[in-house]
């Protein structure tokens, strides 16, 4: 895998992004709205209400997922680490040791 390609946690981060904003977007529209009267409006705010408890309900379902893939991440990183720690300690020394050329070539 390249290190600009998509993981499944960056997706699903993306994801988690993109629900808030929506969000974010329908409230706006819910405030703006308030004074409106009339059938239509009602009409309209009453399924962007719902649309907007829905998305409020995906996002805590992603959230969720998010947490849960990163806290299995992070424990098998250290299962790995605790069960070959000169391994890890020789690949945290080559990412040194690239950082730090790359660094220098600034």
């Amino acid at each position: 895998m390249s290190i600009g390609s998509t993981t499944p946690v960056r997706t699903q981060e993306k994801l988690v992004s993109a629900i808030r904003s929506e969000i974010l977007d329908a409230e706006e529209v819910l405030s703006a709205t308030i004074e409106q009267s009339g059938e239509k409006i009602a009409k309209l705010r009453s399924r962007l209400e719902k649309r907007l408890r829905e998305a409020r309900l995906r996002l805590m379902v992603a959230e969720e997922a998010l947490v849960a893939k990163t806290r299995a991440a992070a424990y098998a990183t250290d299962d790995y680490v605790h069960s070959s720690p000169w391994t890890a300690m020789g690949v945290a020394a080559a990412v040194g040791v690239v950082v730090g050329l790359m660094a220098g070539r600034r």
